[in-house]
């Protein structure tokens, strides 16, 4: 057995902060509180749907504000998602080649997903 004749600061040198945390933690904070108002908006909107047949769905998603109101949502939702998943990878995942295929899934399901979200609102902006 090797002794280690380290002291603290030298076995943690280079193991420093990346200067990213307290960034992604604004983030995080950032798209929790849009996140508030575009969901009871949304929720609202919902709300006063309940019970209409589609073409009055549609017809309310082809107004600007509620489809803004639904893209933006999508978007804050998803990085949200995206930004509290890594966290929680990072903190969980120990080995260090599944914390990078786990948090690449991450990033991949909340860009596919996303997207689609957005393209099915968008389309029915467009068209219905």
């Amino acid at each position: 057995m090797q002794a280690n004749f380290r002291t603290p600061l030298a076995r943690a040198r280079g193991l420093g902060s990346a200067k990213e945390g307290v960034t992604h933690w604004w983030r995080q904070r950032l798209t929790a509180m849009a996140l508030i108002p575009l969901t009871l908006i949304m929720a609202g909107y919902i709300l006063s749907l309940v019970g209409a047949d589609r073409a009055t769905v549609v017809a309310t998603l082809q107004e600007p504000f509620p489809a803004l109101v639904a893209l933006l949502l999508i978007v804050a939702a998803f990085w949200h998602v995206k930004l509290g998943g890594q966290v929680i990878i990072e903190d969980y995942v120990h080995a260090h080649g599944a914390k990078i295929a786990a948090i690449i899934a991450l990033n991949f399901a909340c860009v596919v997903v996303g997207l689609a979200s957005a393209l099915a609102v968008l389309r029915l902006f467009f068209g219905g």
